[in-house]
């Protein structure tokens, strides 16, 4: 499993809780494996991941601000172009 280049720590990228972490991959669903391959992956309690009301897979706001985070961690090594190439779209 490749290294998350967002997070040096365990802990939820969103409300910092050390315990019961999962493996979030900013892109999913086709771009999972690129996610994982450029480590565009975070940590996260399962309230901030899968919770119906707040969780990144139910809430428009929060998968948007991890989009444009992943997609800015991404640039630092990479382009723009590079990025639009793999992932299909600008979230920036």
């Amino acid at each position: 499993m490749a290294k998350s280049i967002l997070q040096k720590d365990k802990e939820c990228f969103l409300c910092t809780r050390m315990q019961d972490l999962e493996q979030h991959h900013i892109f999913g669903g086709p771009n999972r494996k690129w996610s994982e391959k450029y480590g565009l992956k975070v940590w996260l309690c399962p309230r901030c991941h899968r919770d119906p009301r707040q969780g990144v897979h139910f809430n428009r706001d929060v998968m948007k601000i991890m989009h444009r985070t992943g997609q800015q961690a991404f640039e630092k090594e990479h382009s723009r172009d590079e990025f639009m190439n793999i992932f299909g779209k600008n979230y920036l």
